[in-house]
Formats: C-alpha cells, structure tokens, sequence
C-alpha cells in the first residue's frame, strides 16, 4: 500500500466563496460540479495520487474540530500562507518547523470555518 489516504472532502456551506478561497491561495482555476444536490470542487491533483474536493451538501458541516488535513504547501508554504488572509482566511499558527526531516508546517482556518494545515519541506 502506497498511501493510507486516497481522497479527503472539505465540507463548506458556500461553494462559490470556498472556490475563490482556494483558488486565490493556491493560484489555480477550480471547477465546480453540481449532481443534484451536491456541488464539489476538485483541487488539484495528479492522476493517480491523493486527491481530494471541497464539498457543499445538506450533510456536510464546516469545523475546526476533528480530522485537520494537510494540504501541499509547493516548495515553500510561506508562499500559499501569505494569500491566506486577502483571501478571507485566518491564520492559527504560523509556519512552524516540524523537525529537520519533516520540514515545515502552519495551520489557518478558512472562509468557512474548517481548520486546515499546509506542509512544505521548507
């Protein structure tokens, strides 16, 4: 077994506002899709890695409690940190050294609520 993890779903109440949130943070183009009552927006990903949406549906409930998922930070999170707060977000801990092998983590809350981490090697 590769990865434990195959897909996460961020659950948000608004779509469109969680859309433009990681789509301003992360500098890329995110497309919803709607299935009756359920809109998703997939981040990106590679085909075949760990992939994973934000999700807005009657049963999905925003919370900076429980599962914290680490989302890829690129070569540097300070770089997806530093568009967190223009983009709506909160920052709850800056970036912070795991250890020498591990790199570098911080956590930030978004438009709608759910606590999130970044992680880079620097």
């Amino acid at each position: 077994m590769k990865n434990v993890i195959t897909w996460f779903e961020i659950p948000v109440k608004n779509i469109y506002r969680a859309r433009d949130f990681y789509s301003t943070i992360f500098r890329v183009d995110i497309e919803i899709l709607e299935v009756e009552d359920v809109y998703m927006a997939f981040l990106p990903h590679e085909a075949g890695g760990v992939g994973g949406a934000i999700v807005e549906s009657p049963e999905n409930e925003p919370s900076d409690k429980g599962v914290l998922p680490y989302l890829n930070g690129g070569d540097d999170l300070r770089t997806v940190l530093e568009r967190v707060e223009a983009a709506g977000g909160i920052i709850i801990q800056k970036r912070t050294q795991i250890s020498e092998r591990h790199g570098f983590m911080a956590i930030f809350s978004d438009t709608e609520g759910n606590r999130i981490a970044l992680h880079s090697k620097y």
